[in-house]
């Protein structure tokens, strides 16, 4: 499998979409754009736009990720009124090669590409242990996916997990759950643990304590919270760290992610100064008659905004080190 060059890699989200390109294995990666998705009608308007000004860099091979399941080399977006068809937009840009990846699934495959300055351990440090390695993270959406290194390659299990039921587990919750606006008629773990679900459960901890105040979106309700350390918004905040833990306690679980957990997404490192460890430890941790074995998984924040694209880079570079179905999935 080969891709040729120059290779443009794009990483869509349901609020950005984020391009950049690279003019041969190794090469740096130039950011070309970061644009809203909503403002195009699709991929194709996004690449036309970001190449302005830019004919050298204008791509052979396109790898794009998106938030979305991935089928039949065609991406809908979850979050967003698109679908990604991966020959078409061969055809119409002139590619010679591409392929599309679940946005988390590009994430799981992107851990190998790491470098130590992109991320942030949380709570104490664990034995490193070979293993499952797990990423999760909260954007527009909830990503969840796992990579499995085997015969010296690297295999990435995309899933659907941020759409699982989630229910409350301690009294807290209790009084918070009630309150909270269904998403699609359930809640789910992403109703919850998103940045919309960020201003939902805030939301609903307000009508919870008999406060009537105006919705804040997740931007505003961020800013209110480094204003005032002590408010509701800071309050909110901490309980939105607490269930994230939670949730990567279950998904360590359900993983068995002893190579560690990584959390990813838009709305984390905006609000990392506002993270207990202690606290987002011990809701990991707590996993009784498991939890001596939760304990020994590590857990860490990714903090670089690039990361993805630059795995996406590294499978262009080297496609034999990634157990991948290509002939299914590729455009050509």
């Amino acid at each position: 499998m080969e891709f040729p060059y120059p290779v443009m890699v794009c990483d869509i989200g349901g609020t950005n979409v984020r391009i950049a390109a690279t003019a041969a294995p190794g090469a740096d990666l130039v950011q070309l754009a970061r644009l809203k998705t909503r403002a195009f009608a699709g991929l194709a308007e996004c690449i036309e736009h970001a190449l302005a000004g830019r004919p050298e860099l204008r791509p052979h091979s396109v790898l794009a990720c998106g938030a979305g399941p991935v089928s039949n080399r065609r991406l809908h977006l979850t979050n967003a009124p698109w679908s990604i068809d991966g020959p078409a937009l061969a055809h119409r840009l002139g590619l010679t090669q591409g392929l599309l990846f679940n946005d988390f699934e590009a994430q799981a495959l992107a851990l190998p590409a790491y470098r130590s300055s992109w991320i942030r351990r949380i709570g104490p440090d664990t034995p490193e242990h070979r293993g499952v390695r797990l990423i999760l993270g909260p954007g527009t959406g909830l990503g969840v996916a796992s990579l499995v290194e085997t015969d010296g390659r690297f295999l990435p299990l995309a899933s659907e997990a941020g759409h699982i039921g989630f229910g409350p587990a301690d009294a807290e919750d209790e009084r918070v759950w009630p309150y909270l606006e269904r998403f699609h008629g359930r809640i789910t773990a992403e109703s919850v643990i998103s940045g919309p679900g960020l201003a939902r459960l805030h939301h609903a901890r307000q009508q919870a304590a008999g406060v009537r105040d105006a919705a804040l979106d997740g931007v505003a309700l961020v800013a209110r919270a480094h204003d005032d350390r002590a408010g509701p918004e800071a309050a909110s905040i901490a309980h939105f760290w607490r269930l994230a833990g939670r949730l990567a306690g279950d998904m360590a679980l359900a993983f068995l992610a002893r190579g560690g957990v990584t959390l990813a997404g838009g709305i984390l490192p905006r609000i990392v100064d506002l993270l207990d460890e202690r606290a987002f430890r011990a809701a990991f941790e707590d996993k009784a008659p498991l939890d001596d074995v939760v304990r020994q998984i590590e857990t860490r924040l990714l903090v670089a905004d690039d990361a993805v694209l630059a795995g996406m880079a590294a499978i262009a570079a080297r496609p034999d080190r990634y157990k991948l179905d290509y002939a299914e999935r590729a455009w050509r």
